[in-house]
């Protein structure tokens, strides 16, 4: 689940006595969809209010089908992608985007590779030709393969090795998963990026970076037939392989009871612990309330979380709850790293604590309509921009697999009932599902916690 900017000027409470709100009405996101011969699947939403343009193409590949042994590989491909084409030099998206004053940028997660760029409209044609250009021409040879799995290491000691807690969300990840891929981290290990060879990074472009494995969604000010007939001319022409795209098949076990572990390192300052439980995925009818669930424990400074363990008791330096849910299962996680002198056992009672009582008891309809307001307008701030209404309109194409879903997904929040929070709640939030990860200073081995 994304996490998104949460703006303070709607979080109004309810007063005493005082009835929800009624459902906002929000206008739809109107868009066109087609499939192109070999696969493409092409969505466009015209939008006049500003002479841009947003490009989004998705591939539905992410850290998940990395090789085994050679995690890393769809990261990796988030950077040879720039590197040119048998046409283009490196950084050609650089100069088309940059230069007429727009930009580009991409991601890797779980499930998902996302390039995407915003140019002014009059340049949409040449970004078309450069996206197909590409997906079918792109130069992975050995050059490109060393010098982009040297940046790639470099990310990795940068944002592990050298973050004291760095260490620590990669291990979170790593136990928490039994059987699912999703157990290998995103960025990469240097150990594997170092095994891999150019031969299994071409396998690995040939298997995923296909027309029938990508979406593309243009929203913003443009002509549809004139867009339509640049899509027939750039992306038709690409070819689909003849062999299907393989999908990840394992299904991760149900947690049968609680796992305890301990680890220590010499680089955190203080300790720390997750706790992580198994939950739905992002399609999931239980979606929302969870995402309402998450604002309420972990949304800001007057949080529940925020307010027990670091304003009233002074437990923690910092706490936060993240609903990830993805697409083939949900990881539900805690964070909290505790203040100078604090016991990791107080800590955890007090954390338990408050997970119990979200449990036991229904939410105040006034956390409900904080909560809701405050994830409200931060979808609405999102989509007044063209940008916004493709990362949606996407999202809701690949990630939830109905682009429908992207003028529905609203109005499902905002019905989200204390009942749907406490139901969703109870049945994830239990003992035999939970996971208890302590990361400690080297200096407490031995010591009492």
């Amino acid at each position: 689940m994304r996490r998104l900017l949460l703006i303070p000027f709607l979080t109004l409470t309810l007063r005493a006595g005082q009835e929800p709100p009624a459902p906002v009405a929000i206008p739809p996101v109107q868009f066109t969809h087609r499939t192109l011969p070999n696969g493409l699947e092409v969505y466009a939403a015209p939008d006049h209010s500003t002479p841009t343009v947003a490009i989004n193409v998705w591939y539905h590949v992410g850290s998940k089908d990395d090789p085994a042994g050679r995690s890393g590989f769809a990261h990796l491909f988030e950077h040879i992608m720039f590197k040119g084409t048998k046409r283009t030099k490196p950084e050609t998206l650089d100069r088309l985007t940059e230069d007429v004053g727009g930009f580009n940028n991409a991601y890797t997660a779980d499930d998902v590779t996302v390039y995407h760029e915003v140019v002014p409209s009059n340049h949409l044609e040449r970004l078309l030709w450069a996206e197909a250009d590409r997906m079918a021409g792109l130069t992975v040879d050995e050059k490109n393969f060393r010098s982009e799995r040297e940046v790639v290491k470099q990310e990795y000691l940068q944002r592990v090795e050298a973050e004291p807690y760095g260490q620590f969300g990669e291990e979170i990840i790593k136990k928490s998963f039994a059987e699912h891929p999703y157990k290998r981290p995103t960025i990469g290990n240097i150990p594997e990026l170092n095994a891999a060879t150019i031969d299994d990074v071409r396998a690995f472009h040939t298997t995923y970076y296909r027309p029938d494995n990508a979406t593309l969604v243009v929203v913003g000010d443009f002509d549809p037939a004139q867009f339509d007939a640049w899509v027939d001319k750039y992306f038709a022409p690409v070819p689909k392989p003849a062999t299907p795209v393989p999908r990840v098949t394992v299904k991760e076990p149900a947690r049968t009871k609680e796992q305890r572990l301990v680890q220590y390192s010499g680089s955190v300052p203080l300790p720390a612990v997750a706790v992580t439980f198994l939950g739905p995925a992002g399609r999931s009818d239980d979606a929302p309330a969870m995402e309402v669930a998450q604002e309420i424990l972990a949304g800001g400074e007057s949080s529940r979380l925020y307010q027990q363990l670091v304003y009233e008791k002074q437990l923690a330096q910092s706490v936060n709850f993240t609903a990830d849910l993805r697409e083939d299962v949900g990881l539900l996680l805690f964070e909290v790293v505790l203040a100078s002198g604090k016991s990791v056992a107080e800590a955890e009672r007090v954390l338990f604590a408050e997970i119990a009582k979200i449990v036991a008891q229904p939410v105040s309809d006034a956390e409900l309509v904080k909560a809701k307001r405050r994830l409200l307008t931060a979808r609405l701030l999102e989509r007044e921009t063209c940008e916004g209404k493709a990362s949606a309109l996407a999202e809701a194409a690949v990630v939830l697999g109905d682009a429908t879903r992207v003028n529905t997904e609203l109005a499902r929040l905002q019905g989200v009932t204390a009942a749907d929070v406490q139901r969703v709640l109870r049945a994830v939030f239990t003992e035999q599902n939970r996971l208890v990860l302590e990361y400690l200073p080297e200096a407490m081995k031995g010591a009492k916690k």
